[in-house]
């Protein structure tokens, strides 16, 4: 079985499947100077449709961890901001005439949310910790915003070394 070590996230890493979602960079103070504002951190992408904000709910996972299953979303980009502190696995891969290829693994630091541009293939939510709640903002309406792939040869993911 093929095996991918995970890599700790970080902008620079994961620009090509989308954006970061963290407190970093430049800010706005506000409200009298008692909250900063990390301002516009995710382009969201719809091909028609509204932007829908959802709660996911998902099983704790662990490592190692068996990827046999990733989706992809041609219609929209895809957020996940967990509504804990803590980390989770996030799986992407490259597309080569519709099969997902080259896949990394991500750990999230305490306190970083994702946006998945339009039509990148990935995992699905893997918390490793907390409460496995999430907020997804993404594309709701007509048409078709999922397709799955189901891999012929599992990968496992290993934490990194």
């Amino acid at each position: 079985m093929k095996t991918v070590s995970t890599q700790p996230l970080n902008a620079q890493a994961f620009a090509p499947y989308g954006q970061v979602l963290e407190c970093a960079g430049d800010s706005i103070a506000i409200n009298q100077g008692n909250c900063q504002r990390f301002h516009d951190l995710a382009e969201l992408e719809l091909d028609g449709g509204e932007t829908g904000i959802s709660l996911f709910h998902a099983k704790l996972r662990e490592l190692p961890y068996v990827l046999d299953l990733m989706e992809r979303h041609p219609l929209g980009s895809q957020a996940f901001v967990p509504m804990s502190p803590d980390g989770f696995l996030i799986l992407v891969a490259d597309d080569d005439n519709g099969t997902p290829v080259n896949i990394l693994a991500f750990v999230s630091a305490p306190n970083q949310g994702i946006n998945l541009r339009k039509n990148v293939w990935h995992g699905v939510l893997t918390p490793l910790s907390g409460s496995g709640m999430f907020v997804v903002v993404d594309r709701i309406g007509d048409g078709n915003n999922l397709e799955e792939y189901s891999l012929v040869d599992p990968i496992t993911v290993l934490a990194a070394q």
